[in-house]
């Protein structure tokens, strides 16, 4: 298969399947992110710096991509390999913690994104065949919407956590 044979797909993949291994032994109590660093514990420094490299980077990719098209490339493979290795620290915290409410929704959204942008990156959709219950085009939409979605529950999740003692 030529996608065996692609650098970034083999790295990406990895990268999902280290997501997978640590969330296990985050969730197995296997390693422990749970200690704190200040006033807050080591899975939420790691969370914060994935879900705000998310949140800036994002846009921050839509627009440089307009501005310098030949840059296209290198500004998508930070987008991809940035935003896999921020849902693995977004994913520790997510197994770390009693996942409930508004972060249960986060980790959901976040999720959805990262399987629709791999997805979308790879061009998994054509390879299937003629037989594609979503068009690749649909499969972009949902990315892009669900990206608002990521915003929303982001905020919501922070207030949240803001307003508890």
């Amino acid at each position: 298969m030529k996608l065996f044979r692609d650098l970034n797909f083999l790295t990406a993949l990895a990268i999902i399947l280290l997501t997978i291994i640590l969330s296990a032994g985050v969730s197995y109590h296997w390693f422990q992110f749970s200690f704190l660093i200040g006033p807050l514990t080591l899975s939420h420094w790691l969370s914060w710096i994935g879900a705000l490299f998310i949140a800036i980077y994002t846009p921050t990719y839509t627009i440089l991509k307009r501005r310098h098209p030949r840059r296209t490339k290198d500004l998508l493979r930070i987008h991809t390999f940035g935003n896999l290795l921020a849902f693995m620290l977004v994913s520790i915290h997510y197994f770390q913690m009693t996942p409930h409410g508004t972060g249960e929704a986060l980790f959901i959204t976040v999720s959805i994104l990262v399987v629709t942008g791999f997805i979308s990156r790879f061009q998994l959709l054509k390879k299937i065949g003629k037989y594609n219950l979503i068009k690749p085009h649909i499969n972009k939409f949902i990315h892009v919407s669900i990206t608002l979605t990521f915003y929303i529950v982001i905020v919501v999740h922070i207030l949240q956590h803001f307003s508890t003692p």
